[in-house]
């Protein structure tokens, strides 16, 4: 293992040796013994690569992923927010892996969106529009890693978009004085 800066986990993780328990332990170490700080930054560099990685890096966020499992068995005993993050993390690549296979290459390019709704509930629905496929695609993920039963998801591509703003000089415009 090389001697990068505690910003650096990520990339230390990622040139730990596929199958090396002896360096993920060593790394393990490293990283909780480091504290709550290093490890915060650890996680975050993760779900970036998380948020970008491509169809052809599924196996590697797999195989990155199970480093950092046995690197850091229990990462809740350095904050409980952080209980079920591998749990969250995994479910991410998961669907990941399965809107790659769903979706064919040819058909990813433009706008896309990701829509949040629970139809039982009051609240308003949630949408995250103008993303790009990946972006989409690790949106939709991270969303359903934690629906409850009356929730859903959708993954939409745009196929016809038309957009007016309150701005638009020839629309229903408020009346000035009453």
């Amino acid at each position: 293992m090389n001697n990068t800066s505690v910003d650096d986990y990520f990339a230390q993780l990622r040139d730990l040796k596929p199958g090396s328990d002896s360096d993920a332990d060593h790394f393990g170490e490293a990283l909780r013994s480091a504290g709550f700080t290093p490890m915060r930054r650890f996680l975050d560099e993760f779900r970036l690569y998380l948020r970008s990685y491509l169809e052809a890096e599924s196996g590697a966020a797999s195989e990155l992923l199970k480093r950092a499992m046995k690197a850091v068995p229990e990462p809740g005993r350095i904050s409980p927010s952080w209980t079920y993050v591998w749990r969250e993390y995994e479910g991410i690549i998961r669907t990941k892996a399965q809107v790659f296979r769903d979706i064919p290459e040819s058909e990813r390019e433009g706008e896309w969106q990701v829509l949040l709704d629970n139809p039982f509930s009051n609240q308003n629905i949630a949408v995250y529009p103008n993303l790009t496929f990946i972006e989409a695609a690790y949106m939709f993920a991270y969303f359903r890693t934690d629906l409850t039963n009356s929730e859903y998801v959708r993954l939409q591509k745009i196929a016809t978009l038309m957009t007016f703003s309150g701005a638009d000089s020839d629309g229903i415009q408020p009346i000035v004085s009453l």
